[in-house]
């Protein structure tokens, strides 16, 4: 029997959405970027928006994604892609706007534009990988570094004292009355895949309602920079990241969600 017998579409269990490109990822193996890339543009080519998104990637490992998201894309400076996205949003309201964004450059050197974005209530959608470190540039600490976790400007641990306290810049952010939806997410395994995918077609469909800023946080691994193997660096992302970035929404409605 050939290949061509046997791939027919009532035998297909999945197909790679059109959405992404034929270019192979150039993430570590094991990174979550590949897959979060995936459930938006699955999302995307489900709601028919190909033609009506301008996703937005700033500078570390998130400003790959236009090599592997066929839509229309523009690269930000870092940190400024909630800015780049408020322009474009403006000019093209009819288009589904995101951006795409970590941790270094979202809560670090863009706080400012992803503070200020989230309260005027811009009509976009961010997501943002937490993996707890500065990917691309050097696994430097970042402001989401936990502490006593290591990294290569930390290599005895984050020190609280010294370096202060990790920031909850989602649980910051979901406090402005701007953010509608605020939610975070993982994609470590198949249940949370589906529930990650899940709020990112939530997000967009908001967008589309036009009620003000929805807002993503998938917490990664990044197991070059946490110097670990793929399996092990998802397993102390659990026993680690997710007690203090728990899983699950935070604002929903406009509403901040009250956990029992």
């Amino acid at each position: 029997m050939e290949i061509k017998d046997i791939v027919k579409k009532e035998n297909l269990v999945y197909k790679k959405t059109p959405l992404m490109t034929d270019k192979a990822l150039s993430y570590c193996p094991g990174c979550g970027h590949g897959t979060a890339h995936r459930i938006m543009m699955e999302v995307l080519e489900e709601m028919d928006a190909q033609e009506k998104t301008i996703g937005i990637a700033p500078v570390g490992c998130s400003v790959l994604a236009y090599e592997f998201m066929n839509i229309d894309m523009i690269q930000a400076a870092h940190g400024r892609a909630p800015a780049v996205a408020t322009g474009v949003k403006r000019c093209y309201p009819e288009k589904f706007v995101f951006t795409y964004q970590g941790d270094g450059d979202l809560a670090a050197i863009g706080t400012a534009e992803t503070i200020h974005a989230c309260n005027r209530g811009e009509n976009i959608t961010i997501v943002f990988i937490n993996n707890g470190i500065y990917g691309m540039t050097g696994g430097q600490m970042a402001p989401t570094t936990l502490k006593g976790m290591r990294t290569s400007t930390s290599p005895y641990g984050r020190n609280l004292e010294s370096m202060g306290n990790p920031l909850k810049i989602t649980e910051l952010i979901a406090q402005l009355p701007g953010t509608y939806f605020v939610t975070r997410q993982a994609v470590h395994t198949p249940a949370a895949v589906r529930k990650a995918k899940k709020a990112v077609r939530k997000a967009f469909e908001l967008q589309k309602e036009n009620k003000g800023l929805t807002f993503v946080e998938i917490v990664s691994n990044c197991n070059s920079g946490w110097k670990m193997a793929p399996v092990k660096s998802n397993q102390w992302m659990v026993e680690n990241m997710f007690p203090f970035y728990p899983m699950g929404d935070i604002k929903v409605d406009g509403e901040l969600v009250v956990k029992k």
